[in-house]
């Protein structure tokens, strides 16, 4: 409470102080208070979906206000990008993926906007990363020039280019016929690559079950690789100790469903709704929401295995 009660007071500062040195003090340690490490734990720990949902925009406007008048601070820029990113996924995406077919229309529009949210994420990381690395996107655009300048970046970069590429690729994953986003995946393919280099363990297993989508939906003349994708899988459970809901849903649906294995897709599904969601409170959040999309893709599995009779109540 009484944290809450001092960054209150520091906004305030911010806007109403008349003096721009004081203004600049207030308005960096508000930014390094609310960009703190542990800040993301108060959305990813959480227990009640919704109550995050409905609190994200309000903390992502808020976060935008504080950039605004702070535009270099690489907390804010790594927060409010990563941010989006997350919103737009777990948010937006995620519920417009499960909507029934006769609701296309607002399937469609929802995707858009998802995809529309991942690119406003994704520029602001990139933004992070130029204004930290000056020539960064002038070198991103040859791949030549960005594995000599991806050299230049830090074990503590590693948030900044995850969620650059988790953005990116998300938004391209919505739209494939888009022609700007494909020319970059083997930028974002060189850029997270650097980063397994730099923080393998980064977030725990946060990479590993990155590289299980990355690898099982790219085809193999964009660097997609089934087997690649089945190791970090391995590597991910080994990690994780098991108790990683959202990889058992993105083996099952993207290694599982393109070979038409029901068999271990309904196992994976199972054992995603067997995570104790309590057993590690950081990714409580994550864990949640990844286990009602095990629900749904079970119930609706017949829409996915051509073999699967169609319930009768269809």
């Amino acid at each position: 409470m009484k944290v809450k009660f001092i960054v209150i007071i520091l906004i305030f500062c911010c806007f109403f102080l008349p003096s721009c040195s004081i203004n600049k003090m207030a308005m960096n340690a508000v930014s390094d208070m609310l960009a703190g490490g542990g800040s993301s734990d108060v959305f990813t720990g959480d227990s009640d979906p919704e109550l995050v949902g409905d609190a994200i925009p309000f903390a992502i406007k808020l976060y935008e206000t504080l950039l605004a008048a702070n535009p270099t601070h690489q907390g804010l820029m790594l927060t409010t990008g990563s941010l989006f990113v997350m919103y737009a996924n777990a948010y937006v995406q995620g519920p417009a993926e499960m909507l029934p077919s006769y609701e296309w229309e607002t399937r469609e529009a929802e995707m858009q906007r998802a995809k529309s949210l991942y690119l406003r994420g994704y520029e602001i990381l990139y933004n992070a990363m130029e204004l930290k690395y000056r020539g960064f996107k002038q070198a991103a655009s040859n791949m030549d020039t960005l594995q000599s300048f991806l050299k230049k970046f830090k074990k503590e970069d590693v948030g900044l280019i995850y969620w650059a590429v988790a953005g990116g690729l998300s938004a391209y994953s919505i739209d494939i016929m888009d022609f700007e986003l494909s020319g970059r995946i083997q930028e974002w393919n060189a850029m997270i690559h650097r980063a397994y280099e730099l923080d393998p363990d980064f977030g725990g297993a946060t990479l590993d079950e990155f590289f299980v989508i990355f690898y099982s939906a790219l085809p193999e003349l964009m660097g997609g690789d089934i087997e690649r994708a089945k190791y970090h899988f391995n590597l991910t459970l080994e990690k994780t100790k098991g108790n990683s809901a959202g990889v058992y849903v993105s083996y099952a649906h993207s290694i599982c469903v393109p070979a038409q294995d029901y068999d271990t897709f309904e196992d994976c599904l199972l054992k995603a709704l067997a995570v104790d969601v309590n057993a590690d409170t950081s990714t409580r959040l994550v864990n949640i929401i990844s286990q009602r999309k095990a629900r749904w893709l079970l119930d609706n599995a017949w829409t996915l295995f051509s073999f699967l009779p169609i319930p009768d109540d269809y």
